[in-house]
């Protein structure tokens, strides 16, 4: 199969990732990157072997069908109208777009242009999530009727150089790592009908950590927590809580319960597990009593695999197939995250507009470097 001709525009921290990535598939060539500082260009592109061009030169390159969009959430909207009508397919980093109307903007420019729309996350993809995805639907603890997903922490400006974008419209921990979580969650159950949150904020401001910016105040325009249920249409529930206001939890990333027993997954921000399944029919090895007992993965992709949306968006291209990491699941999410603050001023349930269909899981027997068996 003829290798899909890839640029990246952004060549940020994130970048070495989808470099180091698109080197596992043949069906994904990197051509040329591009940022705004061409000098960073010029020292990935001869870290990884491909030219280093301007964003208008990149636009225009005829050996590139689709362009990676690493910049900042801010200009995602913005770049990623540009590839479009530059004539690329985009696979952009999440989220889609900062708001809920540039998002449907670029679907329908999409969609006029002939052309695709992939976006990450593609963690539900590692061998963890897909895992999890195969038990689900073999039925391994029956019907999934509830379940809970935590992601809470004290927030990133004790740390990162540069935090002060967490705390803007576009940031906080729903839009910087509920992306993970949701598409996660419908990965796995399929799509939200609909849902019901509160959202609140513990600080006016925050103060740097970091040795480039300590003790620089960060001004807080957004809420840092967030708890939320989710209705979806299989009928499952899901509570989720999203927080920069939380110093240490002992909860668990995502668990499912159901009729025949409880699974709880692996952090969806990573490739990998472990994965652990409580069947009460089941007793560990020397026990009289059931207990968790970790299940081993069953699909290939563990470790950091930041361009396999991508692979498999160039797959789908090539065969005339839906790719997995949709614009349709990522706009699905975006409606989602803006839901929740949504919710919580009106105090009311919203209703999710959107219904994607659920992505295909990877066959079983598949091998690295390949994504069909």
């Amino acid at each position: 199969m003829k290798p899909l001709g890839i640029g990246i525009i952004g060549c940020g921290k994130i970048s070495q990732a989808y470099f180091n990535g698109a080197k596992v598939f043949d069906i994904l060539k990197v051509v040329a990157c591009a940022d705004l500082n061409l000098e960073v260009a010029k020292a990935k592109a001869e870290e990884n072997g491909c030219v280093a061009q301007t964003v208008e030169e990149l636009l225009a390159n005829p050996d590139v069908e689709l362009i990676i969009n690493l910049t900042i959430p801010a200009a995602h909207a913005k770049v990623s109208t540009a590839i479009l009508n530059a004539g690329k397919h985009v696979y952009c980093e999440k989220p889609l777009t900062v708001t809920l109307e540039e998002a449907k903007a670029l679907t329908a420019l999409a969609e006029a242009k002939g052309l695709r729309i992939g976006c990450a996350p593609d963690t539900f993809l590692g061998a963890g999530h897909q895992t999890g995805r195969k038990l689900v639907d073999d039925g391994v603890i029956g019907r999934v009727v509830s379940g809970t997903a935590f992601m809470m922490g004290r927030g990133p400006e004790g740390w990162h150089p540069n935090p002060a974008f967490y705390y803007q419209v576009g940031g906080g921990p729903v839009f910087d790592m509920g992306p993970y979580y949701l598409t996660a969650l419908v990965n796995l159950l399929g799509p939200v009908k609909r849902v019901a949150a509160v959202v609140s904020k513990a600080f006016d401001e925050r103060i740097a950590g970091c040795p480039e910016r300590k003790g620089q105040k960060i001004p807080v325009e957004i809420p840092t927590h967030a708890s939320a249920t989710l209705e979806f249409h299989s009928g499952a529930v899901i509570t989720a809580v999203f927080s920069f206001d939380v110093c240490a939890h002992k909860h668990s990333r995502i668990e499912l319960y159901g009729t025949e027993g409880s699974m709880s997954l692996p952090d969806p921000n990573t490739f990998g597990g472990p994965i652990s399944i409580y069947d009460p029919k089941l007793k560990p090895e020397g026990s009289d009593k059931p207990d968790w007992l970790e299940h081993a993965l069953e699909f290939p992709y563990e470790t950091n695999m930041r361009s396999i949306g991508a692979a498999d968006m160039a797959y789908a291209i090539r065969e005339g197939r839906p790719h997995r990491a949709s614009g349709e699941l990522a706009y699905h999410v975006m409606e989602l995250m803006h839901s929740f603050e949504k919710s919580s001023l009106s105090g009311e349930h919203v209703t999710i507009e959107s219904k994607p269909e659920r992505p295909e899981p990877f066959p079983v027997g598949l091998v690295e470097g390949k994504l069909a068996l």
